[in-house]
């Protein structure tokens, strides 16, 4: 048996959504496929034996995630090498639905390869994967008849959204290139829908939005229809092009849906949140941070398209032929398995007033989980089904009905005496919404009933604990628990190991173990971390606390430096005060010791000494020292005195 041959297919950007799945679908995929044909589109089989598809490809932004079904995956390349990688291709594919940056160098590409068509060791392919974006302001096909659908037939008419200018611009010359010698290098454009699916994209905003229980935004009235087309099946798309190279160049890639984009949110919110949905005004879809000006336009986009091309020239197996709504089961499983996003269910037990609404909001605060009671449910039910009766649709009477009859429904049964059986369908619709997770909380009466008389009058209102109430209620609770039928053999039943946890205390602390107890139950979260939102407010709320943190260590340190400068400042005064003192002490004790001395001098010696000083000026002798002294010895006042006396 012959080997299948390669086909060495190059994508751009591997690493992001679309060109991530096309890859996955291309490096598992055979060539060689069932093909319709027909007299007017006539389909040309290039071989009828198998071939596989070896991808590599260019990424975005580095990383060290591996990717199984890219060969080779280049990083940062200039025009000579990526060239170089191009020539060594059998087909190379540009997706320029994502990344409006990549619509110049899908041109490059196209024009090098086509400039270089002589030294090809033999045919290429190139497959411009665009937007139906480039039809977006494209006049009606029959204007007596709106509703008749743009088909690929026509794509010459085709008209683009201002800011898809370059992408119909890019259309049309890889159109042409194409045309040159298309045994050597031919071409081909796929104007690809929105796509969905693989844990979305553009359809993510919404998707999340209803998983965190929010309700579903529709910008605009949500009448608009909008083209879309599940991740794989384009991928199958693009793979059929490939194996049986089409007559026709230009390719229309939707499904055949046709839904209009409050059909789409309706449905994702109905199935994913709590079924609501609130229309914006189209121009906050531009303010949507999570949505790019690209996206928030191919969101507003109203086209009804059929891809006639596709249906007449290939056959494969569609993943959802007729769109996201009729098909949102398999969107949304695929949605949690590829975002990790699976179910929590956990359910609280326990007698009243032990604390399960403040210990299952904790929970579903760590978890982000829907906090289900059945008060609200039924409240919820029951006003809904209200404003459907008292504000019933003209076009929806049958539905009126139906909501009014759900409605005496519902209140009957909330009169009746509940039994204990349910019918097979109640079995089957109770099986699908089981709890994963059982948490029974005990406590002895003594403490439950020390807490209800400690409650606060408001606590007590809202959760019907007033005495006599909460007595027989708790009285309820222990006669049921003494039954063979109790609620937690059921879950013994279904193999559900229920967790018990004692409540013997009020304080705040004691939920902390609990917690811990639950984590380990549980696991962690297998749900969304922080919004990018989220994480920016808490980002700023660590810089406020640490700005706030720092300025309060600054604030210390120069009351510190302040109060060592006072206390330097003291010291330095008293310092000086003392030295001050000190030296009056000096003075006065110089004084008191000079003033006799001082005395004696000026009686005794100064007179005689100021003579002699001024004969020695007058007489100005050769040794001035030797002349006062001499006089002195003459002038002795004493040696006189004592002369006199002898």
């Amino acid at each position: 048996m012959a080997q299948p041959e390669t086909t060495r297919v190059f994508l751009n950007n591997v690493d992001s959504y679309a060109s991530r799945h096309i890859a996955q679908v291309l490096s598992g995929s055979v060539a060689g496929a069932a093909v319709n044909t027909s007299s007017d589109v006539e389909a040309e089989l290039v071989s009828n034996h198998k071939r596989t598809f070896q991808v590599v490809g260019t990424v975005s932004h580095p990383s060290a995630v591996e990717r199984p079904h890219v060969v080779e995956q280049y990083t940062r390349l200039d025009r000579d090498e990526l060239l170089s990688k191009l020539m060594g291709c059998d087909v190379v594919i540009y997706n320029v639905t994502q990344h409006a940056d990549q619509v110049e160098e899908a041109l490059w590409a196209a024009s090098a390869l086509h400039s270089e068509v002589e030294h090809f060791s033999g045919p290429k392919m190139f497959i411009l994967i665009s937007t139906i974006m480039t039809w977006a302001c494209s006049k009606p096909a029959d204007p007596d008849d709106l509703e008749l659908p743009f088909t690929d037939a026509i794509f010459w008419s085709r008209r683009a959204h201002p800011n898809f200018e370059r992408h119909i611009d890019l259309e049309k010359r890889v159109v042409k290139m194409g045309k040159t010698d298309r045994q050597l290098f031919s071409t081909y454009v796929v104007a690809a829908g929105l796509q969905y699916g693989m844990g979305e994209q553009i359809f993510h905003y919404f998707f999340k939005k209803s998983w965190l229980g929010e309700d579903g935004p529709v910008f605009g009235d949500g009448e608009n229809i909008v083209p879309t087309i599940h991740i794989h099946d384009l991928a199958s798309v693009v793979c059929s092009v490939i194996q049986h190279q089409p007559r026709p160049y230009y390719l229309l890639a939707v499904d055949d849906s046709n839904n209009t984009m409050e059909e789409i949110v309706k449905k994702i919110a109905s199935v994913l949140g709590p079924g609501k949905i609130q229309k914006k005004p189209s121009e906050d879809a531009f303010l949507t941070k999570d949505l790019s000006v690209m996206e928030a336009d191919s969101l507003l986009v109203s086209l009804r398209m059929e891809a006639a091309y596709i249906k007449k020239l290939f056959s494969f197996n569609w993943v959802c032929q007729f769109g996201l709504v009729e098909n949102i089961e398999v969107v949304v499983q695929e949605y949690r398995q590829s975002r990790g996003l699976l179910p929590v269910r956990l359910c609280v037990l326990g007698p009243p007033a032990v604390g399960k609404t403040t210990v299952s909001k904790k929970i579903c605060e760590y978890y982000r989980l829907h906090h289900v009671t059945v008060k609200g449910t039924v409240s919820d039910t029951i006003a809904r089904l209200e404003h459907a009766v008292r504000n019933p649709d003209p076009g929806e009477g049958k539905s009126t009905q139906e909501a009014q009859e759900q409605l005496s429904m519902m209140k009957e049964r909330l009169e009746q005496n509940p039994g204990k059986e349910e019918d097979a369908t109640s079995q089957n619709s109770l099986t699908s919404i089981i709890p994963e997770f059982v948490l029974c909380l005990e406590a002895t009466e003594a403490f439950l009933l020390d807490r209800v008389l400690n409650l606060p009058e408001s606590r007590v209102q809202e959760h019907n604990c007033e005495p006599e109430n909460f007595s027989r209620r708790l009285a309820a609770y222990n006669e049921k628990q003494s039954e063979d039928d109790v609620v937690l053999n059921y879950f013994y039943e279904h193999d559900i190991i229920p967790l018990q946890f004692e409540i013997s205390s009020n304080a705040e602390a004691d939920c902390l173990p609990l917690m811990q107890k639950v984590i380990d139950m549980v696991g962690q979260p297998r749900n969304y971390g922080p919004s990018s939102q989220e994480v920016k407010e808490e980002e700023r709320r660590k810089a406020g606390e640490r700005l706030r943190r720092e300025a309060q260590e600054r604030a210390e340190v120069e009351q510190m430096e302040a109060d060592e400068a006072r206390a330097r400042a003291a010291r330095w005064a008293e310092w000086t005060k003392k030295l001050e003192q000190v030296r009056q002490q000096e003075e006065e004790e110089l004084e008191a010791t000079s003033r006799p001395m001082r005395g004696y001098l000026m009686e005794q010696v100064v007179p005689t000494l100021s003579q002699g000083l001024t004969a020695c000026c007058r007489a100005q002798p050769q040794d001035p020292v030797d002349f006062l002294a001499e006089y002195l010895l003459k002038n002795n006042p004493f040696e006189a005195d004592h002369e006199q006396l002898s």
